[in-house]
């Protein structure tokens, strides 16, 4: 992840820093030297990037750096290329990027890495990456570079990977070997994956996490009986160990099984932690009971003025429909923090309640007011925009969210929130701009690595970016549901339906999601399997009878 006071820049402080740069002169030998004036060439990479044009932005940006003299442009400029898949670009943007700054930081050095291996240069890959290796959680750092070069040279990752574990570069924190562990799974090398659970098993002997371990790479092989076994045998120590606890709600979590974490979750002593984790994988499982039970469980310690405590009891309320009972508790949340989200949720409350009128006025008041922090205005401008899609209110909507980026520029959470908005709205090109500057001031958003490349996929005919961006995200979360559903749509896009079935089967199983459920129908039907489409099909209507997804599949497939 880049450091974003230096590669987030807003526009306008550019503006100032380079307002007093010198002009740089350019310009082929017996021709006039062309002048690059530094801030109209930041200005022009800016607008490039706003267009989605990442290869002209990032030659600007690096005219800009090289007329400025100013690492932080050259920076942008090599993340902007590389996101652009511009290796020549890239590389010449990192030459001046080291000229201005040359001491090696762990940026610099996962970009080295990242470009050597892309580059196919085995022997300078391998001394970045063993820099990497040896400096404080550089493994993340090492493992985002080899990540970043799948696409390009997945056989030189392989051989990079298997001489990391081999020679035992990686660090003594099993952190590590699960993310290396998770990349060799990714990969498709079972073999690789073996020789890691042996070092791992090796090295934390008597450890529980080990089999926390297999149980991932188990699921992330599409084992899940299997995956569910192992985590069987970790119930009793989870009861003394709390993070161990989380760990194992998280594993059942990610198998699909919300309420078995809420289960898991619910042993030894609780704090307001758990009792809120509980209380979101009860509502993921749909377990009202649950709910209520622990609703009551709350009530019962909830005399002392605890802003966390009430601040939950107000959400159970809300689960539970309660509403009266959620703006009392919301009402008396202490602390000035803790009241600004008492505040934005007393908001949600009275618009489920039909006072609009008063939910918007409240909300205007939490975004211009000064006292509140940046999470607090920021989750304002979200949720008047949720709201007014609720209300089915379009240019509502997208006053919100202009609001919001001009009180807030380049926020992520409303930039990645509005390029959503522009999808749902099939406002395409919009929705591509705003991920691809999201992906700028964030290149390891997985979230938005996935959004952009399933949206080239559905709504455009370009699948092999797509499948690049899609591989990113995989090589992040191997394991997530929405990415594997990802994955599957763009083999089915490529005209793989059969292997994109496989896929499709595994994030089904994971999640039962209507979106997943569309794809899969529509991938069966057309492999003539009509009965099974028809099948999860009433499945995804089941869970959302008005699914985009669903709907587009009706119309492509006539069932």
């Amino acid at each position: 992840m880049p450091n974003p006071q230096r590669s987030g820049s807003r526009t306008f402080l550019l503006a100032l820093l380079l307002a007093c740069a010198p002009v740089a002169m350019a310009g082929k030998p017996g021709n006039a030297p062309v002048r690059i004036d530094p801030l109209e060439a930041s200005m022009a990479g800016e607008f490039a990037l706003q267009g989605g044009q990442l290869p002209e932005a990032a030659r600007h940006y690096l005219d800009a750096a090289r007329a400025a003299q100013d690492p932080v442009l050259a920076e942008r400029a090599t993340r902007i290329a590389l996101l652009a898949d511009q290796d020549a670009l890239a590389r010449d943007a990192f030459g001046v990027w080291q000229a201005l700054a040359p001491q090696s930081s762990a940026d610099a050095r996962m970009v080295a890495a990242s470009l050597a291996l892309r580059a196919g240069q085995k022997t300078a890959a391998r001394r970045e990456l063993r820099a990497l290796l040896t400096a404080d959680k550089g493994w993340q750092e090492a493992l985002a570079a080899l990540a970043g070069a799948v696409g390009k040279q997945p056989k030189l990752v392989v051989a990079m990977l298997g001489e990391i574990v081999d020679r035992g570069e990686l660090p003594d924190q099993l952190q590590a070997w699960l993310g290396f562990g998770g990349l060799a799974q990714r990969l498709e090398q079972p073999k690789l994956v073996d020789r890691i659970v042996q070092q791992v098993v090796a090295r934390f002997p008597g450890e529980p996490r080990v089999a926390l371990l297999r149980a991932q790479l188990l699921r992330e092989g599409g084992k899940l009986a299997e995956a569910r076994v192992a985590l069987a045998g970790l119930e009793e120590p989870a009861r003394l160990s709390p993070p161990l606890r989380w760990a194992l709600a998280g594993e059942y979590e990610a198998l699909g099984d919300a309420g078995k974490a809420a289960q898991v979750l619910a042993f030894g002593a609780q704090d307001d932690a758990a009792y809120a984790r509980r209380a979101a994988l009860l509502d993921k499982a749909g377990d009202k009971a649950g709910l209520a039970a622990l609703y009551d469980e709350l009530k019962r310690g909830a005399t002392s003025p605890n802003p966390m405590r009430r601040l939950l009891l107000g959400q159970l309320a809300e689960l539970l429909q309660r509403y009266d009972e959620a703006l009392g508790w919301y009402a008396n949340v202490p602390g000035q923090q803790a009241q600004g989200m008492a505040r934005l949720r007393a908001a949600n409350v009275l618009h489920a309640m039909g006072r609009s009128a008063q939910a918007y006025e409240d909300l205007h008041a939490i975004q211009s007011d000064a006292a509140v922090d940046d999470d607090a205005h920021r989750d304002g401008y979200l949720l008047e925009a949720e709201l007014r899609q609720k209300d089915k209110d379009a240019a509502g909507e997208q006053d919100a969210y202009a609001r919001g980026l001009a009180a807030l520029p380049d926020n992520p959470e409303l930039l990645y929130a509005r390029a959503l908005m522009w999808e749902r709205q099939d406002r395409i090109g919009k929705a591509e701009a705003d991920l691809r500057r999201l992906l700028v001031i964030e290149p390891d958003n997985v979230a938005a690595l996935n959004a952009l490349g399933y949206t080239l996929a559905d709504r455009t005919d370009r699948y092999r970016e797509a499948l690049e961006l899609i591989d990113r995200a995989r090589v992040a979360e191997p394991g997530n549901a929405a990415i594997i559903d990802s994955y599957g749509w763009v083999l089915f896009k490529l005209g793989k339906a059969r292997a994109a079935l496989d896929h499709l089967r595994h994030a089904y199983a994971l999640q039962e999601d209507p979106d997943i459920a569309s794809h899969l129908g529509q991938v069966l039907w057309a492999l003539g399997q009509k009965d099974e489409a028809r099948h999860y099909f009433d499945a995804a209507r089941k869970l959302d009878p008005d699914n985009r997804s669903l709907q587009r599949a009706m119309q492509e497939t006539g069932a």
